[in-house]
């Protein structure tokens, strides 16, 4: 039987402490996202889940700094 892998989602991402997300976590997350983005360009959950990855990565080099 195949084991399936669970990776964190967006929302715990953005649910974590801003001390715990660390700038190459969310650069991970960012470039699985823009996968995303890119699969759904043009449409409203594409738009939705760029403005959620920008408020992410905001948010982690604010922390990095």
């Amino acid at each position: 039987m195949a084991e399936i892998v669970q990776f964190r989602s967006r929302a715990d991402l953005a649910d974590e402490e801003l001390t715990e997300l660390d700038l190459a976590t969310a650069v991970d997350a960012a470039i699985r996202d823009l996968r995303d983005i890119l699969a759904g360009w043009g449409g409203e959950a594409a738009r939705r889940q760029a403005e959620e990855c920008r408020q992410m990565l905001e948010r982690a080099l604010e922390v990095a700094l």
